[in-house]
């Protein structure tokens, strides 16, 4: 037998249960119309491309895609133990484009060694359109005995750079920094 306390416990639950239903469709709603109030701004703030980024890449007005020019990358070592190369020997690329390479090096001692890279450009006059972003060359690289690394390069070739230039030489020779150790960066 049903008695008056559970009745009125039936309709407090029953009552309860419609609440939360409405709340469910309720917020469940306002999340949908939070999705125009959104792209709207991403669209004010520029990051709307965010998920997208072949269109981010499309937009982008400054790779010339009329111009291929050919990087070839040179590897050397002065008075260092050690064995550097590039990758790839040459990469075909379009001005403004962005591009990244890699670098392999390897200390072929038994003792920590540090040494600074310094690049060198042919044609000289393609220096000031060769714009490296990223470069293990801006700072000294100190290997311990027999350890390997990959270092990148991330550069733009300027769209301006002239077009009678087709080919970049990107060439890096390694000196050793005598006494440059470990104990000595502090």
């Amino acid at each position: 037998m049903t008695t008056a306390a559970d009745l009125a416990s039936e309709a407090t639950n029953r009552v309860t249960l419609r609440k939360l239903v409405v709340i469910v469709v309720v917020m469940f709603g306002f999340g949908f119309a939070l999705v125009p109030f959104y792209d709207k701004i991403c669209q004010a703030t520029g990051i709307q491309n965010l998920l997208n980024p072949d269109e981010v890449s499309a937009a982008n007005t400054q790779v010339d895609l009329t111009r291929t020019v050919t990087i070839e990358f040179d590897a050397s070592i002065r008075q260092l133990p050690w064995d550097f190369k590039p990758e790839v020997v040459s990469i075909k690329a379009h001005p403004g484009e962005l591009v990244n390479v890699m670098y392999d090096i390897s200390n072929t001692t038994g003792r920590e060694m540090a040494g600074q890279a310094i690049p060198s450009y042919a044609p000289r006059a393609a220096a000031q359109y060769f714009h490296k972003l990223d470069c293990f060359c801006f700072s000294r690289q100190t290997l311990g005995p027999h350890e390997s690394r990959r270092m990148p390069v991330v550069f733009v070739v300027d769209p301006n750079l002239p077009a009678d230039v087709h080919t970049i030489t990107l060439s890096y020779t390694f000196f050793e920094i005598n006494g440059a150790t470990a104990e000595q960066k502090g």
